[in-house]
């Protein structure tokens, strides 16, 4: 899974694709090493911030935490980054899975 569970929280693996259309979550992939990642697009370009700041916003509605409990922890500035989403690890889980159809 594209997630793990932390003390506080869950860590998510995010593929993202800038200017990709919209602002969505396009289900769980694996990539050619193997790990699963949460694939996801954004709609605004990758410039000064603005795409990672839009994923955070993303995952935040997605997982149902507040916009101020998901840091990005990993790959600020390439396309594979890992976010913490702080809140309860079960719920945001459940959420994540009920949105993918993963489990």
């Amino acid at each position: 899974m594209p997630w793990s569970v932390l003390p506080d929280g869950v860590a998510v693996s995010v593929r993202a694709t800038p200017r990709g259309g919209r602002d969505a979550i396009d289900g769980v992939v694996r990539l050619s090493d193997g790990r699963a990642v949460l694939k996801a697009r954004i709609a605004v370009a990758a410039e000064d911030g603005k795409a990672n700041a839009a994923l955070a916003r993303l995952l935040a509605g997605a997982a149902g935490v507040p916009g101020s409990s998901v840091t990005l922890t990993q790959g600020a500035a390439g396309r594979l980054k890992t976010f913490r989403l702080k809140g309860d690890p079960a719920a945001i889980i459940a959420r994540l899975e009920a949105l993918t159809g993963a489990q």
